[in-house]
């Protein structure tokens, strides 16, 4: 099951890596993103939050955002340490919310993103992402959504291989379009 433009965002409580529990409820009468990554230690998920980061930064707090990993929140935790995101960042280690969001697995789109896209891969390990968590969750494409005000979901973005997100552009134009 995907979810489609038009549709109700889906909500749901997840623990958060400051550790509390993140409600999607808060959000309600905000647009948002939420962003499905695959795990902690992934060196592509972690150059993508520093760039939500800048984001977030240079729209001055508009942009409500929540960050959704395979992870167990422990091990979120440990990896987490040179990532201070203003943002929610959350644990779904038994991907019950990907489920509902139709967040895939693909083999194909693993070696994908590790030949096409080995210089990002390269560029994440050398910051200090090493992928050190072996699982299923390195097959996990990654997925965004962006919601406006009223709940509704307005664009859909399912990654064909594992750094393939939503352009910065189009999540950009978004927050600027539905600024109160």
């Amino acid at each position: 099951m995907s979810i489609k433009p038009g549709d109700r965002v889906i909500e749901f409580k997840l623990p958060s890596l400051d550790g509390g529990e993140f409600d999607l409820g808060s959000y309600r009468g905000h647009p948002f993103m939420i962003s499905f990554f695959r795990f902690a230690s992934c060196p592509f998920c972690n150059l993508r939050i520093k760039e939500l980061i800048q984001l977030q930064v240079e729209l001055e707090g508009r942009f409500k955002h929540v960050a959704v990993f395979e992870s167990p929140l422990s091990t979120m935790q440990k990896h987490s340490k040179r990532l201070t995101a203003p943002f929610p960042v959350l644990a779904d280690p038994k991907r019950v919310v990907y489920k509902k969001y139709g967040v895939r697995r693909s083999v194909l789109g693993m070696v994908k993103g590790m030949t096409l896209h080995s210089p990002t891969l390269i560029k994440g390990m050398l910051k200090g992402y090493l992928p050190t968590e072996i699982s299923k969750r390195y097959l996990t494409m990654p997925a965004n959504f962006l919601v406006d005000s009223g709940g509704v979901i307005k664009s859909t973005y399912y990654g064909n291989h594992e750094g393939d997100h939503l352009p910065l552009e189009e999540v950009n134009a978004f927050f600027l379009e539905h600024q109160k």
